[in-house]
């Protein structure tokens, strides 16, 4: 076993978007939304946002044998639904391979976050549908 060698590859630019689905009570879904759930963690979408940026820039240590790539953008969005949240990431960088690993590393730990957050608050909070979206590469 060992990391793919992409000593030959050329650097271009790369981007990837990636998605994630949580499911949470109505009721407590509604607080989120409006920003009504601060604890001592602090506000629920901030904090989710801030973990995500994280969890993109460490993916090459979190996950044996993924590059670490030196990550150039990063955005996370949280859109509420009236059912689920969405947490959505953009993520690229001019690297010799994808970003597709940052983008879900980045929507998985930020539904975390947020299961984290409010797992005291409900029982039935559900994490779905991480996937990617999108990727693509330029030599722009």
């Amino acid at each position: 076993m060992s990391m793919v060698d992409v000593s030959g590859k050329e650097v271009v630019f790369r981007k990837a978007r990636a998605r994630a689905r949580m499911e949470l009570p109505r009721e407590l879904l509604a607080r989120v939304a409006a920003g009504e759930m601060t604890g001592p963690k602090g506000p629920v979408f901030q904090t989710a946002v801030l973990a995500g940026t994280m969890a993109a820039k460490d993916t090459g240590r979190l996950i044996p044998y993924c590059h670490p790539l030196a990550i150039e953008r990063c955005e996370i969005r949280i859109i509420p639904g009236e059912e689920a949240l969405t947490i959505e990431a953009e993520v690229a960088a001019h690297a010799r391979t994808g970003v597709e690993m940052e983008a879900l590393a980045a929507v998985a730990v930020a539904a975390l976050a947020v299961y984290d957050m409010c797992k005291g608050q409900a029982d039935r909070i559900v994490v779905r549908e991480i996937k990617l979206l999108e990727k693509s590469k330029s030599s722009g």
